[in-house]
C-alpha cells in the first residue's frame, strides 16, 4: 500500500511505506521515519511492536518518550542469503502482546513492513480462526511479488494453541468473520497476570 497523506489545517500528514490497518486498534507498517511521525500522533498508539534486531534510531526513541508510547522489540533476523525461519517461540511472544488489548491502539512493524510484519499478522488470523486460504491471500497481496513460501510454510504450521495455554489471565474471544465484526473482548479474571516485559534497547 502506498504511503497515505491527509490534509490537517493545510499540512500533509505522510503515513509510513505500507501502512495499513489490520483490525480497530491494530495497525501496520514499513520502519516509521520522522516525516511520519506526524501522522503516527493521530493515531493515538500505546504500543510498537518492532520485529527487527537492530537498535532503535534515537530519533524514534525520543517520539515513543513524547508521546509515551512503549516499545516492544523482538529481534527477528530477516536475512535471505543464507534465508532465516521464522523463529516460533519470538513469534509467539509478540503474538502475546498484540492480542492484549491494553496495548491497543499497536502498531506493527519491521523495515519493509511486509515479511516479519506478514507471519505475525498471518498467526493473529490464525487465532482469530479465518480460513488459511484468506490468511495466505493477505499475507501475499501485502508482501507483493516478494512474497516467501518459506513464511507462508511457517504461517500454515503456526499451532495456536500454545498460544491460548499462554494467556492464563486474559480470556480473548474473536467473533464474526468480516473485516468490522472481528474484534478482541478482554476479560479480567482473579489470578495472577503474566508479566509482558517491553524489551530493551
Amino acid at each position: 500500500m502506498e504511503a497515505a497523506e491527509d490534509h490537517v489545517d493545510g499540512g500533509v500528514l505522510a503515513a509510513p511505506s505500507n501502512f495499513s490497518m489490520v483490525e480497530d486498534g491494530i495497525y501496520r507498517s514499513g520502519f516509521p521515519k520522522p516525516e511520519n511521525f506526524g501522522f503516527l500522533t493521530t493515531l493515538n498508539l500505546r504500543s510498537i511492536i518492532y520485529l527487527c534486531p537492530e537498535p532503535y534510531p534515537e530519533e524514534n526513541l525520543k517520539f515513543l518518550e513524547a508521546n509515551n508510547i512503549k516499545l516492544f522489540q523482538f529481534g527477528i533476523e530477516g536475512k535471505t542469503d543464507p534465508p532465516t525461519l521464522m523463529p516460533k517461540d519470538t513469534v509467539l511472544d509478540a503474538l502475546k502482546v498484540l492480542v492484549d488489548v491494553r496495548n491497543h491502539p499497536i502498531l506493527i512493524h519491521c523495515k519493509a513492513g511486509k515479511h516479519r510484519t506478514g507471519c505475525l499478522v498471518g498467526c493473529l488470523r490464525k487465532v482469530q480462526s479465518w480460513c488459511l486460504s484468506s490468511v495466505l491471500e493477505e499475507y501475499q497481496k501485502n508482501a507483493g511479488l516478494k512474497w516467501r513460501q518459506r513464511d507462508l510454510n511457517f504461517i500454515e504450521a503456526f499451532d495456536t494453541l500454545s498460544l491460548r495455554q499462554c494467556l492464563l489471565s486474559i480470556m480473548y474471544r474473536y467473533h464474526g468473520y468480516g473485516f468490522k465484526r472481528k474484534r478482541l473482548l478482554h476479560e479480567e479474571e482473579n489470578v495472577q497476570t503474566p508479566k509482558l516485559q517491553a524489551a530493551k534497547v
